[in-house]
């Protein structure tokens, strides 16, 4: 004899129904997003549902989207700065995942058009202008001096600093270089494949295209066979990954704070304290827009603002003269009238 268990099935609600087609369909389908964006968006959402269902005792599998108010969404952005201990940039970002599912929900759910205008009228916070941190070019030489280029290690090491300064490449962007991605004839340089699949050609300066000629002369990377090896790798003969780029530039630098991207900032400002052009500087950084770039020029400049208030004497008499103790002066304006 058998038996038919019941089972209570919930009917997906309007909330469920659009947020599942729009990280599901839309994101990677209508809009083409790429995969990292849209697990990020992902995460935004789990934390949102983690933060209605923990903090707010809300029903999950209940929630429609009229119930997604603008004080539930900055009381969860809230949440995100004061018990995650988010910054303002990731709060921001949180933010941004969640107008782009109501600008979605707008055009679907013509009926909760009210609510997703509500929702897309809550502010990004401002967020405090980025400091410019860099390394000084004395210090760069330090670095590169610090390899023991009596090791395989050593002389590796050396090869990834060079050219992660030398381009002023991303994290990333070094990691997924291949062997094909470096041409060292008479006028060296390195592919590079930036954000949005966008490739630039940055040129290697003399020294570092030698130090990669030997590098790949070492490990036999030259020949044709290995044009699509990974040029870094590890011991294992794997990838060279993002945590071991880090790890390689703190241990010459001995500093937590030290990260690939500081490479990428110096590079960037001993360009422009050289005298480059600002524009070649966002080309070879790979910039979009030249605002990006520009955060150089503005640290620049503070830089040499601090550096004249350091020996600035001050000529300027204590007390100036009041022009309306002036009599001729006075007299003659009155002779205007």
């Amino acid at each position: 004899m058998s038996y038919r268990i019941g089972v209570n099935f919930v009917k997906p609600t309007d909330f469920a129904r659009q947020l599942t087609a729009f990280l599901s369909d839309y994101l990677p389908g209508q809009c083409g997003i790429k995969v990292n964006t849209i697990k990020s968006y992902r995460d935004t959402f789990a934390l949102f549902l983690t933060f209605c269902g923990d903090v707010r005792n809300m029903k999950i599998e209940k929630m429609v989207i009229s119930q997604v108010t603008p004080s539930l969404i900055e009381d969860f952005l809230t949440w995100l700065e004061t018990e995650r201990g988010n910054s303002i940039s990731t709060r921001n970002q949180r933010l941004a995942a969640l107008h782009a599912f109501f600008r979605y929900v707008q055009k679907e759910e013509p009926s909760a058009i009210l609510t997703c205008q509500q929702n897309l009228s809550i502010p990004f916070k401002k967020v405090a202008k980025p400091h410019v941190s860099y390394l000084s070019g004395e210090t760069i030489k330090e670095i590169f001096a610090k390899p023991d280029l009596n090791t395989a290690v050593g002389r590796r090491d050396l090869c990834v600093l060079s050219v992660l300064y030398d381009t002023g490449a991303r994290v990333s962007e070094l990691v997924n270089l291949k062997v094909h991605d470096v041409r060292l004839d008479e006028m060296p340089v390195v592919k590079l494949l930036g954000k949005g699949d966008k490739i630039r050609h940055v040129p290697l300066m003399a020294k570092t295209a030698q130090i990669l000629t030997n590098y790949l002369s070492e490990n036999k990377l030259d020949a044709p066979q290995f044009a699509d090896y990974p040029l870094f790798f590890n011991r294992q003969h794997s990838k060279l990954t993002r945590t071991g780029v880090t790890y390689i530039i703190q241990k010459y630098t001995g500093d937590e704070k030290v990260t690939p991207h500081i490479f990428r900032h110096s590079k960037a400002m001993h360009l422009l304290q050289s005298g480059v052009n600002i524009i070649y500087i966002r080309d070879l950084l790979g910039h979009v827009d030249i605002a990006t770039t520009e955060v150089y020029a503005r640290a620049d400049t503070e830089m040499k603002r601090a550096a004249l208030e350091k020996v600035y004497q001050d000529l300027t008499p204590k007390s100036m003269p009041t022009w309306e103790n002036d009599k001729n002066l006075m007299a003659w304006l009155h002779s205007l009238i």
